[in-house]
């Protein structure tokens, strides 16, 4: 990360060694206490931990696919404009979740794309209903009804609610990118 990015930050990132000394403290796992998004929000104790916990337990959900969460995550990521959220699970969705890059990349214009199939359409129109109206609509609704069980929709709407609230933490703490990450990966193209 450069000095350029750092200066743009709204909170400057706790040190990697400060970091990993609280998270042992508050039960935060190691490899989040070196993300940029836990550097800066380890600040506050509690809400770290329970973020953390948040996140991992959604990460590991049983019933919603890997690969639609992601998407989800994706869609998120792109129409609120986080390019930290994009960046971070551009990796995680294809090298720990193994999701294609075309369909990672089709969530940007994702209507448009016939590589989804009526349930990643749904948990997509369910994503844009959220970031749109903060809610998701009565019709969209009765989609996801049809398709996913109560297990399964309590999970989605737990994902949808959680990485929108992620985009909005890391857009107005101005979280930068972690090292090695780039912009908008694989082509440096974000959102108008």
């Amino acid at each position: 990360m450069s000095n350029q990015d750092i200066a743009h930050t709204r909170i400057q990132l706790m040190d990697e060694e400060a970091a990993l000394e609280v998270a042992s403290e508050v039960g935060v796992p190691k490899m989040l206490a070196k993300l940029s998004i836990f550097r800066s929000v380890l600040y506050q104790k509690k809400y770290s931990k329970a973020l953390s916990d948040l996140l991992l337990c959604l990460l590991s959900g049983e019933n919603l696919s890997h690969r639609l969460r992601e998407l989800i995550i994706m869609r998120i990521g792109w129409t609120t404009g986080s390019v930290y959220e994009w960046a971070e699970h551009w990796r995680i969705a294809q090298f720990l979740f193994e999701v294609p890059p075309g369909d990672i990349l089709a969530v940007r214009d994702w209507e448009g794309y016939s590589g989804f199939d009526e349930k990643d359409r749904a948990a997509l129109k369910a994503v844009d209903d959220t970031v749109r109206f903060g809610a998701i609509s009565q019709q969209v609704w009765e989609e996801l009804a049809g398709l996913f069980d109560e297990v399964t929709l309590v999970e989605l709407v737990g994902a949808i609610g959680t990485w929108h609230m992620v985009s909005f933490v890391l857009r107005t703490l101005d979280v930068p990118l972690d090292e090695g990450d780039t912009p908008w990966p694989p082509d440096g193209v974000g959102p108008q």
